[in-house]
């Protein structure tokens, strides 16, 4: 049975990682872990090296732009020979990241502006900034793009997919009303999966890799399936978004 992939997961978040990475090779659950700067992803990158189910992803989360330096972004270019896979990266331009509006475009157009990015999947940020990220990626013809967490406005979800864009499901996306009724518009042979753990919730704690499995009921019944069936279909999505054996 091919692995389902937690597309989007904050691995150095959880307070026992070996643990969380074991429970999730059990549950046959594949890890993307994202940083949010270049010397968390060195770190994570030396801590991981190159083990079968698991890939670090090379991130600057547009929340802590406003720290970031030239060197930090240039820092990011020289490691892009390094990446398998880019994230945390994008636009945030809600209350809570729109003073740094200036320095999150400087780095995200910096980041697209390389031509390797685009050879790389890419997990991105896009609360409250969701027009102006979906144009910057389709612009730089960044197809190999996953919305994380999409909460935008279901209009734009025609625009993405034109794009060429993904979207990644979470637990908490599935608990919500509001979600759901996005769900319902998202092809499903768009979707990925990710938990964006630690930062949701699953049973009263943090969501974790291997609690992905349980969401394939819901999807079933979204998608007007059986549990094989969205499996089936998410498989599907998962080799059409990388070809390649990153993930093996």
């Amino acid at each position: 049975m091919s692995a389902l992939w937690d597309t989007h997961c904050h691995l150095t978040g959880y307070d026992h990682p070996a643990g969380v990475m074991s429970e999730a090779a059990d549950a046959g659950v594949a890890i993307v872990a994202v940083s949010e700067d270049p010397g968390q992803y060195r770190v994570l990158r030396t801590r991981l090296g190159r083990r079968p189910g698991i890939v670090a992803a090379l991130g600057m989360h547009p929340l802590h732009a406003a720290s970031f330096t030239p060197a930090d972004l240039a820092r990011f270019l020289r490691l892009l020979p390094d990446a398998s896979w880019i994230g945390e990266i994008g636009l945030d331009f809600s209350p809570a990241g729109r003073p740094s509006r200036r320095a999150q475009l400087r780095i995200f157009e910096g980041i697209l502006s390389d031509p390797r990015t685009t050879t790389l999947p890419l997990t991105i940020h896009s609360r409250g900034a969701e027009r102006e990220t979906i144009q910057q990626l389709a612009q730089a013809r960044a197809s190999r793009a996953i919305l994380h967490w999409y909460t935008g406005p279901v209009g734009l979800v025609e625009e993405a997919v034109a794009a060429g864009l993904w979207f990644s499901v979470n637990p908490a996306m599935i608990a919500s009303a509001r979600a759901r009724r996005l769900l319902q518009e998202l092809p499903p042979d768009r979707v990925l999966l990710e938990t964006d753990g630690p930062f949701t919730r699953q049973h009263g704690r943090p969501s974790r890799p291997s609690d992905l499995p349980a969401l394939l009921p819901r999807l079933a019944a979204l998608w007007s399936t059986d549990e094989a069936g969205a499996r089936n279909r998410l498989n599907t999505n998962q080799r059409a978004f990388i070809p390649s054996p990153t993930m093996s």
